[in-house]
Parts: C-alpha cells; sequence; structure tokens
C-alpha cells in the first residue's frame, strides 16, 4: 500500500510538474503544490518561460525587430518546452539554458 501512495505521489508531481510546461498553466503547480522541490522547480521554469512568451507578443508592437524577436522567440519557447516536459516525463530536473538561472531567483 505505501509503494502505490508513493507511486500516486510520484505521478501527481509529474503531472504537476507537466503543467509548469504549458504556458499560463505554469501558475497552477507553484500554488497547489509549493512546498514539493520537484514541483517548485520546474513550475520556476515554467513561469519565466511563459514570461518570456508574453514578452514576445508585446514586442509585435515594435516595427521591424518585433516580429523578428518574436519569431526567434516562438521558437526558443517551443523547443525549450519540449525539452522540460521530456525532463518531466524522465523525471529529471534539468535546468534550462537562458531561463534556468532567472528562475532559480523565484
Amino acid at each position: 500500500m505505501a509503494s502505490t501512495l508513493a507511486l500516486s505521489r510520484s505521478m501527481g508531481s509529474k503531472i504537476l510538474a507537466g503543467m509548469s510546461y504549458l504556458g499560463i498553466l505554469s501558475l497552477v503547480p507553484l500554488v497547489v503544490n509549493r512546498d514539493d522541490s520537484y514541483v517548485r522547480f520546474h513550475a520556476r521554469q515554467g513561469i519565466v518561460l511563459w514570461m518570456w512568451e508574453v514578452l514576445a507578443i508585446y514586442s509585435l508592437a515594435v516595427p521591424g525587430l518585433g516580429r523578428a524577436f518574436f519569431g526567434i522567440s516562438s521558437l526558443l519557447c517551443f523547443v525549450f518546452s519540449v525539452i522540460g516536459l521530456i525532463s518531466v516525463i524522465t523525471s529529471r530536473a534539468w535546468k534550462l539554458p537562458l531561463i534556468g538561472n532567472w528562475a532559480e531567483n523565484i
């Protein structure tokens, strides 16, 4: 029975950690399961990634350069989200390049 509870908690942590890389849903794991360091790690990275996505959308208001920044940012955010989801699936805590250090400060 104890191993089943540990397994279900682990699966719950994985689901919440996976939500961290799905845009605004990154706020849910941080609020729901703040005590789990694994979930908190992924939620912090997801929040920084989401803030970058929002900044990229607002950059479209800047003529010329905004469109280029948005295109590059969209591609990078997608790639980082996939890498984050892969790290959750493999039960790892990979620090994402460019955003991992910022996430530690949240």
